[in-house]
């Protein structure tokens, strides 16, 4: 296969998945490298220029590949299990960037869980992707905690 221009909206990758199919198979693999605890593969999924961005709930921006890839060696080794249940994705492409966005509803064990337990969370997510060469890579990660249920009836209020 070759990495030529591709008409706005072409299949990319295996025969018959739309650009929204393989922007959200590099969004399972974001995840999947998470779970794995794999910094090989961590790094495989970010785009080492320009700067990456990545912010984890309630924690400062960390930006630049270098910074960002130190920050991963220190979440891997101080989380012994995590696994991601996504809800409400939605991807939108707009040529050569996309984004995810999604719920992130966390089940993991270490530091804060109970004794022998598991811990959980929600964050909403935003991962923002660009096309390269060598595909879609992520640019931009961004989860926020949910603090609340936080329904439409408690806006109002």
């Amino acid at each position: 296969m070759t990495d030529g221009p591709r008409p706005e909206g072409a299949p990319q990758g295996q025969a018959g998945a739309t650009v929204e199919d393989v922007v959200l198979r590099a969004n399972t693999a974001f995840y999947n490298a998470f779970e794995a605890g794999d910094l090989d593969l961590m790094a495989a999924v970010w785009l080492p220029e320009p700067d990456p961005v990545c912010i984890h709930p309630g924690n400062a921006a960390i930006s630049g590949y270098a910074e960002m890839m130190r920050a991963w060696a220190m979440i891997f080794a101080n989380t012994p299990y995590i696994q991601f249940f996504l809800t409400d994705v939605q991807v939108r492409v707009d040529g050569d960037v996309a984004y995810v966005t999604c719920t992130e509803n966390v089940l993991s064990s270490g530091e804060g869980a109970p004794e022998e337990g598991f811990a959980g969370g929600k964050a909403l997510a935003t991962n923002v992707f660009r096309r390269t060469s060598s595909g879609w890579r992520l640019w931009i990660h961004h989860a926020s905690p949910v603090l609340s249920s936080g329904g439409r009836q408690e806006e109002a209020e």
